[in-house]
């Protein structure tokens, strides 16, 4: 039966409280320790794929049960409307050679306790606990490259956004200053004062410069909620974010040979790649065992309330073998099946190997080359500084004094942006690097999980990055 839009509608409530249900609250402006922290901590797709390592490691814990002896306990109780009689016949003569005789009661219990255990199950299940095992581990490196990605895409639109911040005031004040430009140039239109077609070239530049600005504005009104959203805030929610006075330039003193090495070791992909190496080759096991008989040990111990009997109770021990044969003429394409299976698992770890050292080789020329354009972007920045005070010095009353400072004062601020733009390029380029390297932002067990020991945790691996990329201890 489909979902109505009523109960739709009635859920509604409900799901956006869950969406940020136990968050701390923001205290004043975020700094990227603080917005890096909000993202492990609360981020949709960081909780699922730690609940998805829940789950296996659920998994893994029921398989491990898979490996204990079968323990049965079984009671009934019946009853019949007569006795249960029963009669012989002689074989030769087909005559009745003993009168009718009684051995059960009408109403009679049964008590049965049973312990059982297959040896060709305990094999198999061993096998399938440890691919489990590994399935777990294969969780937690998804997991990790979650992480990884979240950080890289964290640490990009925090300095997408600071640069926002930083010129929403003054694009503002830009845009306001071209619509008067062209509310006056349309009063001069009207009032015959200049000629049409001047008036008219000058309200087009003065057009193309406002929808430039109102482009670049647009722009930036999208990084408040693109990093809203990766800390799983509200995306209408207010907030600022921490402007330092000096932007930090990581240096770069690793090696493409030492990037490669340390993406080898570390990298996500890379691990569960191994995991799932492993787990084929747990498969053949698997599949080996299976071709084996099966041999069944029981023990058991029972209870008859039935008064004819002359023992009420009793104990029993058994062996049992078992062999599918139709398993065993099948055994080729069985085998078959699982090497084939344990070679794509090889193959892909290989595939995979090669696509992360190309990938590094990327992450390391692409943060050089981002190093180089935001130098650029900085001398372009500082020229169109110095050409909008030329301008605002050289300004004269008329219309093409005001068209000259509004366009120098966009060429300025669209240079400004570019800067910015190259400096969170170059962030998100260090948070590839990282990412491509695979190091982890935070280590294995935490001595505080609260938001603060997150944030402070960070503080300190990123120093940890920082010496281990400039080349220091």
């Amino acid at each position: 039966m489909p979902i109505s839009m009523q109960e739709r509608q009635q859920s509604l409530p409900e799901q956006r409280a869950l969406l940020s249900q136990s968050q701390e609250p923001l205290q004043g402006p975020v700094s990227l320790e603080e917005a890096l922290a909000r993202a492990l901590k609360y981020n949709l797709d960081s909780r699922v794929k730690l609940m998805e390592e829940a789950l296996a490691m659920r998994q893994f814990d029921l398989s491990r049960v898979d490996l204990l002896p079968r323990l049965t306990a079984a009671a009934g109780y019946t009853s019949r409307n007569n006795d249960l009689a029963t009669s012989s016949q002689d074989f030769v003569s087909g005559e009745q050679s003993l009168v009718p005789s009684i051995s059960s009661e009408r109403q009679r219990s049964v008590v049965d306790l049973g312990l059982s255990w297959n040896v060709l199950d305990f094999g198999v299940s061993y096998y399938q606990s440890k691919q489990n095992a590994d399935r777990m581990l294969v969780a937690q490196e998804r997991r990790r490259k979650t992480v990884h990605q979240v950080m890289q895409l964290v640490r990009q639109a925090y300095w997408q956004m600071a640069g926002a911040q930083k010129m929403e005031k003054r694009l503002q004040e830009i845009i306001t200053d071209a619509r008067k430009a062209l509310a006056d140039s349309r009063k001069v239109q009207a009032e015959r004062l200049v000629s049409p077609m001047e008036t008219l070239g000058y309200q087009r530049q003065l057009l193309e410069i406002i929808r430039q600005l109102e482009a670049v504005n647009d722009e930036l009104s999208q990084a408040r909620p693109r990093l809203a959203s990766l800390m799983n805030l509200e995306p209408g929610t207010s907030f600022e974010v921490m402007v330092p006075a000096q932007r930090e330039i990581h240096p770069l003193k690793m090696s493409v040979e030492q990037v490669e090495e340390a993406a080898l070791l570390n990298r996500p992909e890379l691990m569960e790649a191994r995991y799932n190496e492993r787990i084929g080759v747990l498969e053949t096991r698997k599949a080996m065992a299976r071709l084996l008989p099966g041999i069944e040990f029981s023990v058991g111990t029972h209870y008859d309330s039935n008064d004819f009997l002359v023992n009420k109770s009793w104990r029993d021990a058994g062996l049992r073998v078992s062999w599918n044969l139709l398993n065993v003429l099948n055994a080729p394409a069985i085998q078959g099946a699982a090497k084939a299976q344990e070679e794509l698992a090889r193959h892909q770890h290989m595939a995979l190997s090669m696509a992360v050292l190309t990938q590094s080789h990327v992450a390391y020329r692409d943060y050089l080359s981002r190093l180089s354009q935001h130098e650029l972007a900085q001398e372009l920045n500082q020229v169109e500084v110095q050409i909008l005070e030329q301008t605002r010095n050289a300004t004269r009353t008329d219309m093409q004094g005001r068209l000259q400072e509004v366009r120098a004062a966009a060429s300025a601020l669209v240079a400004e942006l570019r800067d910015h733009h190259s400096y969170a390029s170059l962030q998100g380029a260090y948070g590839q690097l990282l990412a491509t390297i695979g190091w982890d932002p935070l280590p294995a067990e935490l001595e505080r999980h609260d938001l603060a020991g997150v944030r402070q945790t960070l503080k300190e691996t990123d120093g940890k990055w920082v010496r281990l990329l400039g080349g220091g201890s």
